[in-house]
């Protein structure tokens, strides 16, 4: 059966319109029980195990996941499993978030005397508030909705999209409590671009040793451009007997050089090199060295320690290569 563009166009609107009033009318459910179900959290020792059957447990697998990479460690456990051995894996000092939107699913009714005699606290997320599931937690949280965006009336939509929501809300309630930073979420993601331009550090990308271009304030202009070339950073450092820096050579001085008509195999590099270069210290993170980098329009960056020592250079190809960006 052939439908009009418009009419898929007018379903997708009717199902979103549906599944965005759901959203909205759980704003008002925000109270004393949400409050009590962040609390019980709060004062967990151990961890938050997530339950669900069906959608319900795909739901409560990313409402897990929410969880454990914003400050709150959880994982998800199948209640079938449970019942055959995983129901070891939760403890006393854990507590338990399960979900189910009639309230009634055998597979969790199985396991509430288990969880009751351990005595880990019970958070259930109902679409039925008199529900065997509502009545036996600890705290319960009412994420029904007035209808299922599936035309049949059957399929979790609405529904599932309201646990997800609540579950997004109870993680970051709980992250705003813990005090949980950018930082913090970096450590949980450290694969991410987020986590490597929080993580990274000037140390962990510069040139060291033998790599770093440097030169002495005797050389002559060519030994520097030999240095420039050999290292492939686009600068040399020029550095005293101490190694202090006391400028850079780059290929913006060598153009400035070549206009004056600079003799490059009798100056010598302190006369063309930049004074007073851009600098940046050990153990800074590489994200601000990139800043630093845009904002001064150069592609170069000498590590210079406390004692204005140089102790290795960056260049911006090695920042972009490395994530950063």
């Amino acid at each position: 059966m052939l439908i009009h563009d418009d009419k898929l166009k007018e379903l997708a609107s009717r199902v979103l319109a549906i599944e965005a009033e759901a959203i909205v009318e759980l704003a008002a459910r925000i109270d004393d029980h949400f409050v009590r179900a962040c609390q019980l959290m709060l004062a967990c020792t151990g961890r938050i195990v997530v339950l669900g059957i069906g959608k319900s447990g795909h739901i409560g697998g990313k409402i897990a996941a929410t969880l454990a990479s914003t400050g709150t460690p959880a994982f998800f456990v199948h209640p079938a499993e449970a019942s055959h051995g995983d129901m070891g894996m939760i403890t006393a000092q854990d507590v338990v978030m399960a979900l189910s939107n009639s309230g009634e699913t055998d597979e969790l009714l199985t396991l509430l005397p288990l969880i009751k005699r351990l005595g880990a606290p019970l958070i259930a997320l109902t679409g039925n508030p008199a529900s065997t599931l509502a009545t036996t937690a600890d705290v319960h949280l009412d994420v029904s909705v007035a209808q299922e965006a599936c035309p049949l009336g059957l399929a979790p939509t609405a529904s599932t999209t309201a646990t997800l929501a609540m579950g997004d809300a109870l993680a970051v309630a709980l992250l705003e409590a813990h005090g949980f930073t950018a930082e913090d979420f970096a450590r949980s993601h450290p694969g991410g671009r987020l986590g490597r331009r929080l993580l990274l550090l000037t140390d962990d990308v510069m040139h060291t040793g033998e790599r770093m271009p440097c030169n002495t304030p005797d050389d002559l202009l060519k030994d520097a451009l030999v240095e420039m070339s050999r290292k492939g950073l686009g600068t040399t450092v020029v550095v005293d007997e101490e190694q202090r820096v006391l400028g850079v050579f780059t290929d913006g001085d060598l153009r400035r050089a070549l206009d004056r008509q600079v003799d490059v195999h009798a100056a010598r590099v302190t006369e063309v090199m930049t004074r007073n270069c851009k600098t940046i210290a050990p153990g800074t993170l590489a994200a601000e060295a990139l800043q630093k980098m845009q904002q001064y329009k150069i592609n170069a960056l000498p590590v210079v320690n406390s004692a204005g020592k140089l102790t290795g250079v960056l260049n911006m190809h090695d920042l972009l290569r490395a994530g950063v960006l």
